[in-house]
């Protein structure tokens, strides 16, 4: 559910998600986003938190680095239904290679709220990773984000 905002400008009513979405926007511009180092999971999650969490369906997205692992791009890959979406590595590979990226990171939604991984999402990681690795990609890190929680693939040793 949306709450609505009183813009204090124009005097409009914005919701939440809107807000969100400007509070996105300003910490790429004013802090370079783009460009950041993402050198921990934590950096990570809280980027994604914000951008993942609210969606009521599902939302495959890709963060893709350079070298030195600053982000040279996120882009949200496939959108799919309430609780599932299908994903296809040939296009992550096309984008991995359309970015020149060293190294990506996964990250995906369950708008069900439980972080857990399933044996698909499992399977989904380690094609990803074979397929990527054929044209020098790294994957550093698969995120699934749930309401409050998130998932580390890293973290669980997963990877």
């Amino acid at each position: 559910m949306s709450a609505k905002l009183l813009h204090q400008e124009t005097g409009a009513c914005v919701s939440d998600d809107d807000v969100i979405r400007m509070a996105v926007g300003i910490l790429n511009h004013r802090f370079g986003l783009k460009r950041a180092s993402l050198n921990s999971p934590a950096a990570v999650r809280d980027y994604l938190r914000l951008t993942l969490t609210d969606k009521e369906h599902e939302v495959f997205a890709c963060v893709f680095l350079d070298a030195q692992h600053r982000v040279i791009a996120v882009d949200e890959m496939f959108r799919g239904t309430l609780t599932q979406t299908s994903v296809y590595p040939r296009e992550i590979v096309k984008a991995a290679l359309h970015h020149n990226c060293c190294a990506v990171i996964l990250a995906h939604n369950h708008p069900s709220g439980v972080a857990e991984p399933s044996h698909a999402d499992e399977l989904l990681t380690r094609s990803l990773r074979t397929a990527l690795a054929l044209v020098d990609v790294q994957v550093l890190d698969h995120f699934i984000v749930a309401g409050g929680s998130m998932l580390s693939f890293a973290e669980r040793g997963l990877l």
